[in-house]
């Protein structure tokens, strides 16, 4: 199978096999597409989203699922945006035992790509750190959402 610009044996990568195939995406980086489909990460301190401010909601850079809203976003010092708490209905938990370590991965469940990594290290009552990857998401500030509300709402009238 041919994906952002590579050639995948989908015996290799079976996380393929479960989700739908997900379609060539060529608004993706070679960067975003090794993190999302390789499991891979971006280096710590790098993240276009690691100092972001803004309100809004981050959603998944293949296939825009809302994951992660700017109100659960902290500063862990990780290195990567970190959130307390996640839109559960558009993320999966998978045990990962890669590197030696035993980690839960972070995956979104529209596509199937990976996010990051959950840890139990987090503030507040969820104590919860989802420590995410900022190449595998975009932003959509909170302006933009409110204006596609209004937009839905005129369309039911």
């Amino acid at each position: 199978m041919v994906f952002c610009g590579r050639v995948y044996n989908l015996e290799k990568f079976p996380f393929f096999m479960k989700k739908k195939k997900p379609a060539t995406n060529p608004k993706l980086s070679s960067q975003q597409c090794h993190v999302l489909y390789e499991k891979g990460t971006e280096a710590p301190f790098t993240g276009k989203w690691l100092y972001n401010k803004e309100k809004g909601n981050y959603r998944c850079a293949s296939c825009g699922a809302e994951l992660f809203s700017s109100d659960t976003k902290f500063d862990s010092g990780s290195g990567w945006p970190s959130f307390s708490d996640a839109n559960k209905k558009n993320i999966e938990l998978k045990d990962d035992h890669s590197y030696g370590m035993q980690r839960i991965e972070v995956l979104c469940k529209n596509c199937g790509g990976h996010l990051g990594h959950l840890f139990d290290d987090g503030p507040g009552p969820t104590k919860k750190r989802y420590c995410i990857n900022s190449v595998s998401l975009d932003f959509e500030k909170k302006e933009k959402v409110r204006k596609e509300l209004k937009k839905d709402e005129k369309r039911k009238k």
